[in-house]
């Protein structure tokens, strides 16, 4: 990625950092699973950082037959675009080589994204006027069905006053079950003058002023990965901290409930990227460790690991099906990234995995961007409870029996 001044980082949040006196840049923080630039200044040569980049792979996606099995549609990114699959039929809903972060609306009836739009703009750097250019995320929404074009629903742009324009961060817009809601992680409405770092806020489907959640980070790293639970009452996220050592974080899962504004911890550190079951106890994560990443699954209630899905450091991003007896996740294999489904028998905790599906095969996926599923009604199956065969989801659950 070209930009003298970007950091861009295989995993983690961007925390871009404004400081002394609001008038200097500074750097941007990265950990976990987020890429970020700060505004290039006009005239300084424009280089590029880090190693040349390498041939891209063909702009398709290869599904794989047994995808068929896999019930609903998945969102993915592949080469800054978005993907839907359904079964083995693939569609690309976008073209501008810039979208990222793609979550299905409540109904699945769309699709919203990041896009990023360079712009050019006269920001007081160091107290000069001075002349940018600066990649905006746009928030953007796209129909699952293709029917129309994307259009811009928000955008992080905004105005310092005296033709001056600076911008805050939209990252992994995340619609709530409610239909109205969207979490997102973002430093706005004004990092310029706040110095706020990238953290949990919820705003409107339609976009708007964005809320702040009461959630404790440690600055300047902020938060990441918001996920709704399936009856809308609690947000699970990645609080992220510092490691033992310089070079690693320690990222935990945290919930945050809607209602009371109280957050606290459900796991503790090395674990990131939450997706709940849909009975709403259990949570399919990232692990982290010193080799790399694999996908588990954990108790909400006291944050223990009750089942392992993979074991082999190049797997992350995990989603799991409304239906409940599937896991997605993103796996790398010989560089190239694909999605994969864990079938799963059994009632919770106790899930056989008895396959795996891959449901692309060497097409390089975005690994940056999470994938999202979406299972219509008519699709549904009965999603087992805790010890039983057959059960109800969340939403038939006693709230004084859902941790």
């Amino acid at each position: 990625m070209s930009d003298p001044f970007g950091i861009v980082a295989p995993s983690g949040p961007v925390a871009p950092l404004l400081a002394l006196g609001g008038l200097v840049i500074v750097a941007l923080v990265s950990v976990g699973l987020f890429s970020g630039r700060l505004p290039t200044i006009a005239g300084n040569g424009g280089g590029s950082s880090g190693p040349p980049p390498t041939v891209a792979p063909p702009s398709v996606v290869n599904p794989e037959p047994k995808a068929a099995s896999v019930a609903g549609m998945f969102v993915y990114a592949k080469l800054g675009n978005i993907w839907l699959q359904q079964g083995t039929t693939v569609r690309q809903l976008t073209k501008q080589d810039s979208d990222r972060d793609p979550r299905f609306s409540a109904d699945g009836s769309y699709v919203y994204f990041v896009r990023t739009q360079s712009r050019h703009a006269r920001a007081p750097i160091g107290g000069v006027a001075t002349d940018v250019t600066l990649d905006i995320p746009v928030l953007m929404r796209v129909k699952s069905d293709g029917s129309a074009g994307a259009e811009e629903v928000d955008s992080g742009a905004y105005s310092l006053g005296g033709g001056y324009r600076w911008f805050y961060w939209l990252r992994q817009p995340t619609p709530g079950p409610d239909g109205k809601t969207l979490a997102v992680v973002s430093d706005g409405p004004d990092p310029f003058r706040s110095n706020r770092d990238v953290v949990l806020q919820t705003m409107s489907v339609g976009g708007g002023r964005l809320t702040l959640a009461n959630a404790p980070e440690e600055s300047p790293l902020g938060h990441q990965d918001p996920a709704w639970r399936p009856d809308g009452r609690l947000i699970a996220f990645t609080h992220n901290a510092r490691g033992s050592s310089a070079s690693r974080g320690s990222p935990s899962i945290w919930k945050y409930d809607v209602s009371s504004h109280h957050a606290s911890p459900i796991t503790g550190g090395g674990y990131e990227q939450p997706s709940w079951s849909p009975d709403g106890r259990y949570l399919a994560v990232t692990k982290v460790n010193n080799q790399g990443t694999d996908v588990v699954i954990v108790d909400v209630r006291d944050g223990a690991e009750v089942a392992r899905l993979t074991n082999d450091d190049r797997s992350w991003a995990p989603v799991w099906s409304p239906n409940g007896d599937e896991i997605g996740y993103l796996h790398d294999k010989g560089g190239l990234i694909d999605l994969r489904v864990a079938k799963l028998a059994g009632a919770a905790p106790g899930w056989t995995l008895t396959d795996t599906v891959e449901m692309t095969t060497n097409s390089g996926l975005d690994g940056e961007s999470r994938p999202d599923w979406f299972v219509p009604p008519n699709e549904r199956t009965p999603v087992p409870s805790a010890g039983s065969s057959a059960g109800p989801t969340v939403s038939g659950v006693p709230p004084s029996e859902i941790p």
